[in-house]
């Protein structure tokens, strides 16, 4: 009689949760998958500062004339896509990488 052995517990991130973390960055922290797992958290942190990056945007594009705002707006609007699409791809391939010019900003918050 030969009983298989129970297998180690895997140390795999949390894809899942961190790809989630950049589109509705709330729900790690709801679930509490940001304070179990540091993968999630560093992403979550990261969708974060990617979220008030856009809210700040906005605000500043409902203030600004719109002829002034317009291609400004286009432009920066790319950027955040551009930085949206990043993140996703560096928790989808496991790496805790810091986005170009916000990445720096997700220290600032601690949770």
């Amino acid at each position: 009689m030969s009983q298989n052995p129970v297998a180690p517990a895997s140390n795999k991130p949390n894809v899942t949760m961190a790809i989630i973390a950049y589109i509705l960055f709330f729900v790690p922290l709801l679930t509490g998958d940001a304070k179990k797992d540091s993968f999630v958290k560093y992403h979550t942190k990261q969708g974060l500062v990617l979220f008030l990056l856009v809210v700040i945007l906005n605000v500043v594009g409902r203030i600004m004339p719109f002829y002034l705002w317009y291609s400004i707006n286009w432009i920066l609007s790319l950027g955040t896509l551009v930085l949206l699409i990043m993140g996703i791809s560096n928790a989808a391939s496991g790496k805790q990488q810091p986005l170009p010019i916000i990445g720096k900003f997700s220290d600032l918050f601690k949770f």
